[in-house]
Formats: structure tokens, sequence, C-alpha cells
């Protein structure tokens, strides 16, 4: 990763100290973005990954994750890095190589010791996969209403008469990757978190509504079903739609499981 600028955010709709960094992708000479809000003290980080169709400021800018999230990760004392990745990328390789680029910034730069992250819709499951191709980087994840296998959603989205978004998820997910499951199966299935489930070695928090209809229960439920109970603490909502484990209460049981001492 090239740093091309660091700079004071200086935006009204960011707190002061947030700092927002441009870089060029050593993947593929991308240039992009992340926020960066250092801790006040300690060295444990948050990694905060934007749902589709949004941007690396999502956490500032949409209301309830602004009143509901960024309180309780600064409260605890957590650095934050909010990356955004190439926007609606699914965590594909090139995007996965730049959180991993990201990460050892911060521990070069900032002395950062331990990642978690915690993210919902693409950015659970983005963090899913990124925990199974980076274990190593990862004290815990948090991973509310995620897909667990890119691959088999992209399809499930193909198929859905339902909400138009559905179809331009499977289109990103298409182009993130460079082509459909049946063309790139290898890809699909490096990033399956199903697949590879046995490399969730950190503590595992998912949260899931039964009434999805944007990433359906199933997802998770097949991951609960296959990780050890030891590792993964799975939070099930009946009648919760889409975005009820973004609920603070969730939230913080989450980071309570994840991060047991930062309560």
């Amino acid at each position: 990763m090239e740093v091309l600028a660091v700079r004071p955010a200086g935006s009204s709709t960011l707190p002061g100290g947030v700092v927002r960094l441009t870089y060029r992708s050593r993947a593929d000479g991308v240039e992009d973005w992340t926020l960066l809000w250092p801790p006040e003290a300690g060295r444990t980080w948050l990694v905060c990954l934007h749902g589709h169709g949004s941007h690396g400021d999502q956490l500032y800018v949409r209301t309830d994750l602004e009143r509901g999230w960024l309180p309780e990760f600064r409260r605890r004392g957590l650095g934050i890095l909010t990356p955004n990745l190439r926007d609606n990328a699914w965590m594909s390789p090139p995007a996965a190589a730049d959180l991993h680029s990201l990460l050892q910034y911060l521990r070069s730069r900032q002395g950062a010791e331990q990642f978690v992250i915690v993210s919902g819709s693409m950015g659970g499951t983005g963090a899913l996969i990124y925990a199974v191709l980076h274990p190593e980087d990862l004290a815990g994840v948090g991973a509310m209403c995620p897909a667990t296998d890119v691959g088999s959603y992209h399809d499930w989205c193909s198929r859905q008469p339902g909400p138009p978004v559905l179809s331009e998820v499977a289109a990103a997910i298409r182009s993130a990757y460079g082509g459909p499951p049946e063309e790139k199966r290898e890809v699909y299935e490096q990033h399956s978190c199903l697949a590879h489930a046995d490399r969730l070695t950190m503590p595992v928090f998912v949260a899931h509504g039964d009434a999805d209809e944007l990433i359906p229960v199933g997802e998770s439920r097949a991951l609960s079903a296959i990780v050890r109970a030891g590792n993964l603490k799975y939070h099930e909502m009946p009648g919760g739609g889409h975005d009820s484990p973004l609920a603070p209460a969730v939230l913080r049981e989450a980071l309570d499981w994840i991060l047991p001492g930062s309560h």
C-alpha cells in the first residue's frame, strides 16, 4: 500500500480527531481511502466495514449507527478504522489485500496491537470472509445479518423476485469477483466462510433476524451449526428484519463476547 495523503478529515459530519488516509493499492494500483480515529488510550482497534450502497463514512453519517454504535466503541477505548474498500466489493481478493495492508499500517504507524471487526450486512459478510482469510489478524469478529457463503448468496439473490437491491447485489458480487460462481469457483471457495469455518479460531458473534428479506437467516444458521460453541455465540431474533441485529443492545452483547475485558 502506498500512502498518498494523511490529513484531518475536516468535515462537519465527523468528530474532531478523525483522520482521512488516501492510498494506492498494492494489489492493482486503485486509489481508495479510509477514516481513522485513534484510541485515546490502549492499542486495540475496531474495524467497522460499511454496508452495500454506503461508503467508509457510514458509521458517522448513518443516524442509528452514529448514535448507537459509535459512542459504544469510543466508550470502550477503541480506535476505529472505517475503510471504504472499493465501495461494493464484498471482500473480494483486492479488497481483502487492501484491508490487510491497512492493518499493517496501523501496526507500524499507530502502534496497534489488536484488531476486532464488528459490522453488518455486506460488512458482516466481509468480516467473516476476512476472518477466514487472515485469522492471524483478528482477536474477535462480530457479524450482524451476514452472508456466510458469498457464492451461494449471489445465486440466491439472482433467483429472488424480491427487492430490486438483490439484483444489484448480485451484479456487484459478480463484478468484484470477476464473474459468477460457476466461472470463478476457486475464488468464491477461498472466500467462503462456511468452507473454511475451521479457521474461525477467535471469538465470533453472529446475530440474524429470522424474517430478514435481504440476507436469509439460513446463512447464519449454517455457520452456527458447524462452528464449535466455545468459539461462536449465535443470537437469532424471532421476527427480526435485516436491520434488527444493528440494535445497540445486540452490539453490546457482541462486544462483551469478543472483548470481554472492555465493559
